[in-house]
């Protein structure tokens, strides 16, 4: 193993499974570069179906340069009705060419058809009889292009040591990449533990305060401006200093300048101004950060993550997913005893388990042994337990368990070098990536 990078030891990630030099270089010189299509599983109804029965219009948008909910929002406005009606399975990257399902709810049809957005393309697919829920795919396909890599010789040795570290197939920790947690400035997961603390004013002012060097300088000096009026309270003029294209930061500072921003409640009332899917966002990055760090205690101290051990959560594949890439059902777990270590070990080498993680909540069940051991030295750290999720609103989390291990097959071709996988829901095509690279964070942003 080697160290990561200190960007990533920030949100983690401790280490790289590959001891083989990385070859360099950087993603997204151009979107083109970073193609992303999902793997769909949604079987819509003819458009002509019953809208009474089937309310829902399911859409396939390829999308240059749009982040997901930019695009929900531009599309709104275009339709002219509330961002709230659009819901989508996975949120994907912006600097990337993609292509994903979304659902209008109440859609007119030909509204839709009607709709032009730059670097779009729409295609109207059907009806459901609900809307798109986050998890409605079964994965990805990625076409990902590295630019200006020093080296490529060792691509090779690189993969021999994902091989041996996954089993058959190319592996890796399923670890949550850079881009969860923010790729100029990490901080959702910081802000999620705020929250989770219930300390709802720190949570608002490293949201919208808090700069960092690795922002632009508008951006910087506006969040400076926050920082300057906290202490007496001069919301108006720190969202006057918010540029537009800070519309979360700008749409919490407004709430704080309508309720005077005094309270915990108010605070707490500002961050609920951020749209639902993103309230959760930052307890999820709480969970991910906590998840992460489970992950490199286990390779720091050298147990598998290709096979489970005493003590382990295993849980079994979704039968009802495609196969490939299979997907893991976190509703159907068992605990690994003494006894059962044999045949669980046989049940993921056939590819039909997953050895888990907790990603914690206030329903989290931590195993026994070793793994327990780890999960609860991270807890403690973080000076977190399971009841502290029970939370009000879109922050509230039962928690569920993630595979620690995902595993793909790889093809690398052409000048400068292309990678073409897929991976299953919820996979970082970057921690994949990094592996190859080595390269710093912004270089894989």
């Amino acid at each position: 193993m080697r160290e990561a990078h200190p960007l990533e030891a920030a949100v983690g990630i401790d280490y790289y499974v590959s001891d083989a030099a990385g070859i360099g270089g950087r993603l997204r010189e151009s979107p083109e570069h970073f193609r992303v299509e999902e793997i769909e599983t949604v079987d819509p109804e003819p458009l002509s179906a019953d809208p009474g029965a089937y309310p829902h219009v399911l859409l396939r948008a390829t999308l240059r340069e749009w982040d997901t909910n930019d695009f929900a929002g531009a599309l709104s406005d275009r339709l002219g009705i509330s961002r709230e009606r659009i819901d989508w399975a996975g949120t994907k990257d912006k600097y990337a060419v993609t292509t994903q399902l979304f659902t209008v709810r109440k859609g007119d049809p030909d509204a839709l058809a009607a709709v032009d957005l730059p670097e779009t393309d729409i295609e109207i697919l059907g009806r459901t009889g609900r809307g798109l829920q986050f998890g409605d795919l079964a994965g990805n396909r990625f076409e990902i292009t590295v630019t200006g890599a020093n080296r490529t010789d060792t691509i090779e040795s690189i993969t021999d040591d994902l091989r041996s570290f996954g089993g058959d197939r190319v592996g890796v920790p399923n670890v949550f990449g850079q881009q969860r947690f923010g790729s100029r400035r990490a901080i959702t997961h910081e802000v999620g533990l705020a929250i989770v603390r219930r300390e709802w004013e720190q949570a608002v002012r490293t949201y919208v305060g808090n700069p960092s060097e690795r922002e632009r300088e508008r951006t910087r000096t506006a969040r400076a401006t926050v920082e300057d009026s906290w202490e007496r309270r001069e919301w108006q003029r720190a969202l006057e200093a918010m540029p537009a294209y800070l519309g979360y930061e700008r749409a919490m500072l407004q709430r704080l300048a309508e309720l005077d921003g005094d309270e915990p409640a108010d605070f707490r009332s500002a961050l609920t101004a951020l749209p639902s899917n993103l309230q959760r966002l930052l307890v999820n990055a709480a969970q991910s950060y906590a998840f992460n760090r489970i992950c490199s205690e286990r390779l720091r101290r050298g147990l598998p993550f290709d096979e489970p051990i005493e003590g382990d959560v295993i849980c079994f594949a979704d039968s009802d997913a495609p196969p490939d890439p299979a997907l893991p059902d976190t509703s159907r777990t068992q605990s690994v005893t003494e006894r059962r270590v044999e045949t669980a070990r046989r049940h993921v080498e056939r590819g039909r388990a997953f050895v888990t993680a907790p990603l914690v909540g206030t329903d989290t069940e931590f195993g026994a042994g070793e793994p327990a051991e780890i999960a609860r030295d991270v807890l403690d750290d973080l000076e977190l337990e399971p009841a502290d999720f029970d939370l009000p609103g879109e922050f509230e989390s039962s928690g569920t368990r993630r595979a620690i291990l995902v595993r793909t097959d790889l093809e690398v071709s052409g000048d400068p070098p292309t990678f073409s996988f897929a991976l299953p829901k919820g996979a970082y095509a970057t921690v994949l990536l990094r592996e190859y690279m080595k390269a710093p964070p912004d270089d894989l942003a």
